[in-house]
């Protein structure tokens, strides 16, 4: 397990001080509670946070033997890990004695001059605060949604339980004397009972007695199979009333460009973004619409994501987007799969006829199989090159779906996720290419008793690809992120899993819906892609000036990983896998909240530039020198900060322009036109030295060493950079101290080899590179405001070098 470099008493006096500060906090509040005449909730919940970019040893905080419990798990917007726990009363008495092991004692040398270490070190050290738990500290949806109101709202309140005590029929007891309002039905699992309960944010947090009971809350959640199990005509009402409820998008917003099987453009809630010159086919026999069943389920998806919220809400519904299609595949009249790149590449060239658009492409037709493993196709490269615009000069964005496992193995989940690998042209380069995770898992246990989720929530999907079996090194690290995909049940009495209801699943619009009904239930990573379509218009509809490389960057930038995601590749030395997880998930699940804005405790810096990698000298072809960017830091503030943790991202993207073939994999025949790659000025560097090693080692074309004297810690490291540097986006982070972040204000991006070096006669060397640089600083508390000095300093928005 990593571990931060601690003042071992410091820090134990720290802690020590803290759960003595806890144990008074809890005294006094359960004196409150007898005096009102009320139980208590027989012990308290802590939270432990550990350091950002650090993880928590999540088995020492559940002593079961104790009755000492953890609840739940989850990653804060600061790269937090947040454990909360329930200890019984008289039982903090544990963790003191933990703690003060670790300030005074060391474990045994098991052999003569082994080095010891102080005791629960890797339990202690990654701690940073213990606290009393406040009731955000249940809340396990995305942080940005939690109820902070006054006005009640409707809490899913996951009860835990608790050998002989029913929680449950002591809430009900409880709640009228609380103001809460508990509803009638319970869903129970092994070792959690699910209820709603109506309450504000105060009253649900009043009682230590009911924050004894609970384990998690979270936003109740309407089933998929509430709305298609209604009969045709309750859909229609639905339907009807929330077309009533939409704001129609701007004039100026940006389009996704639909490649699939067609659009039915008459269905109600697709009207309103779908303008009957803006369907195409790639064969006029085939026409427009969709009879597959696929492209229409995808174009609500584009346009609202799950239909479910907005259907159980009230609220106008903001369109951010419109839409495109064009049908570039009919089951009745299949094209033969080696002719699909040109198919791409002319659908693309026609929809273009309507100029000056913004254009995301989402395509979720893919091959039925993996078999390629990450080497270029014709497909996959002609994808590259019309993202490239190596025909045009036109730059664009597409995302692709990773594909789908084989249904037949994934009785073997999730095995066969890191079997089945991603499906061609998935392996492109330039595109964004989306996997499946879930957050779906709750089952009607009344309706399918037996049947278990076959993905734990917050896990990879079981339909979504991975490249976890692709061994050259050369090829790059896909999925690039994660989104919904649906989820599946298992049984122990049956061999294959399946979906047994649409529970599981996302809600969209039909293909039928004039002869069956408007709504369907879909999913797998074609959803996954057409959720990653929508986030990626809504960014650019917010933020027009942005080349496609920055629209992919930011996607990239703003993902992060589940806790669960991070258990399956933590080793139980705490040691994580990070190429596997890559290789998994990507970059994680992008976070909406971050991608259209910056908390005043982050910030977000973005450069859009042009670098010309090479030149020619004395008739050789030469890799030229780096670009070096000056970023506006908040000195000041950072440098007060002294030793407060802070964070750093920063995420690289451009596009490449491809040469397929199999003449081998040496710079000369290459895939690859040029790479890029950042560099972080060290704390210790004057700007000019930094210059100097850079350069130094750009003309040696050799550079991959961390920067001299470094300090503070780089998630994947110069080091390990031998598995984040293939492809054409690159991010990584750096976690450190705030006065040495201070004074690392400069960033350079400088080229690497490519064909476009090593073969004159084409000429490529003379030709300018696009790119974009996204770095974001990020400070562990919101009290902290580091965006406000340099939106002063440059003026709003915050986007350098554009």
């Amino acid at each position: 397990m990593s571990l931060p470099v601690r003042d071992r008493v410091a820090h134990a006096e720290h802690l020590l001080a803290q759960l003595e500060a806890v144990s008074v906090a809890s005294a006094e509040r359960v004196a409150e509670q007898k005096a009102q005449g009320l139980d208590t909730g027989f012990g308290v919940v802590l939270t432990f946070e550990s350091e950002p970019n650090f993880a928590l040893k999540f088995e020492s905080l559940d002593v079961t033997r104790s009755g000492i419990e953890l609840l739940s798990v989850k990653l804060l917007p600061n790269n937090r890990a947040q454990a909360s726990v329930f200890v019984p009363d008289g039982k903090i008495e544990i963790f003191l004695r933990k703690i003060a092991a670790y300030r005074s004692e060391n474990t045994k040398q098991r052999n003569p001059g082994d080095q010891t270490r102080p005791k629960n070190e890797d339990f202690v050290a990654n701690i940073a605060d213990i606290k009393l738990a406040a009731l955000e500290a249940f809340w396990t949806d995305d942080h940005a949604t939690f109820p902070a109101g006054a006005d009640a709202v409707t809490w899913e309140v996951w009860l835990r339980h608790a050998g002989e005590i029913d929680h449950l029929v002591r809430l009900r007891t409880v709640g009228p004397t609380l103001g809460l309002t508990v509803g009638d039905q319970a869903l129970s699992f092994v070792d959690r009972t699910i209820v709603l309960v109506r309450a504000t944010p105060e009253q649900l947090s009043r009682s230590i007695e009911i924050l004894g009971a609970i384990a998690e809350l979270r936003s109740p959640k309407t089933s998929v199979a509430f709305f298609t199990g209604m009969a045709s005509i309750e859909q229609e009402e639905w339907v009807n009333e929330l077309v009533q409820r939409i704001v129609p998008a701007p004039q100026d917003a940006a389009y996704v460009c639909l490649l699939d099987t067609g659009t039915n453009s008459a269905h109600p809630l697709i009207a309103p973004v779908l303008a009957q010159n803006d369907l195409h086919t790639y064969r006029p026999d085939w026409g427009v619409d969709d009879r597959q069943g696929h492209g229409t389920p995808m174009a609500g998806l584009v346009t609202y994501g799950d239909l479910v919220p907005l259907l159980e809400s009230q609220d106008p519904v903001q369109l951010h987007s419109r839409l495109e299609s064009v049908k570039i595949f009919n089951a009745a009249d299949p094209h033969r799969e080696e002719l699909y790149g040109a198919v791409t590449q002319e659908s693309t060239y026609r929809v273009e006829v309507t100029p000056n658009r913004r254009r995301v492409y989402c395509m979720a037709i893919s091959t039925p199989d993996g078999r390629d493993r990450g080497r270029p196709s014709s497909w996959s490269a002609a994808v590259d090159a019309l993202a490239a615009g190596a025909a045009d000069g036109e730059q664009r964005l597409i995302v692709l779906s990773a594909g789908n496992t084989d249904p037949i193995q994934r009785r073997h989940y999730p095995t066969s996720n890191f079997t089945d690998s991603i499906h061609d042209p998935a392996q492109a380069w330039n595109a964004l290419t989306v996997g499946g995770y879930t957050d779906k898992f709750q089952i009607d246990g009344e309706q399918y008793p037996g049947w278990q989720p076959l993905a734990a929530r917050g896990d990879l999907a079981p339909s979504s690809c991975t490249s976890t079996t692709w061994t050259n090194t050369k090829w790059p690290i896909k999925p690039d992120i994660v989104l919904e995909a649906g989820n599946m049940a298992s049984n122990p009495e049956y061999d294959d899993p399946d979906y047994i209801d649409d529970g599981l699943q996302l809600l969209t619009t039909a293909h039928n819906f004039a002869t069956q009904k408007p709504l369907v239930s879909f999913g797998d990573t074609s959803a996954a892609a057409a959720l990653a379509a929508q986030m990626a218009a809504r960014v650019w509809t917010k933020y027009p000036s942005f080349a496609p490389e920055t629209i992919r960057a930011l996607m990239v930038h703003s993902a992060n990983w589940t806790p669960a995601m991070v258990a399956r590749y933590t080793s139980a030395q705490g040691a994580i896998n990070y190429e596997a997880m890559l290789r998994s998930y990507g970059y994680g699940v992008p976070n909406l909240r971050r991608l259209l804005s910056s908390a005043d405790n982050s910030l977000t810096l973005i450069a859009q530039g042009l670098i010309k990698p090479f030149f020619k000298e004395d008739g050789r072809i030469k890799t030229r020198e780096m670009l070096l960017h000056a970023l506006p830091w908040p000195r000041d503030v950072l440098s007060g900060l002294q030793n407060t943790p802070v964070t750093m991202r920063v995420t690289l993207s451009y596009f490449v322009e491809p040469s397929p073939g199999a003449r081998g994999m040496t710079p000369r025949y290459g895939y690859q036109s040029h790479g890029l790659r950042f560099a972080v000025k060290t704390a210790l560097e004057t700007t000019q030295a930094f210059e100097r090693r850079i350069n130094k080692f750009v003309r040696e074309e050799d550079y991959d060493a961390e920067g001299p004297q470094d300090t503070g810690r780089w998630m994947f490291g110069y080091a390990g950079r031998s598995f984040t540097s293939v492809g054409s986006i690159h991010s990584d982070t750096w976690t450190g101290s705030a006065a040495d972040l201070a004074s690392r204000g400069h960033i350079a991006v400088y080229p690497t080899l490519g064909w476009w070096s090593k073969r004159p006669h084409l000429e490529g060397w003379e030709k300018e590179a696009g790119y974009s640089l996204v770095v974001t600083i990020s400070t562990p508390s919101e009290e902290i405001d580091i965006y406000t000095p340099v939106a002063n300093q440059i003026n709003i928005p915050v986007i350098v070098e554009t």
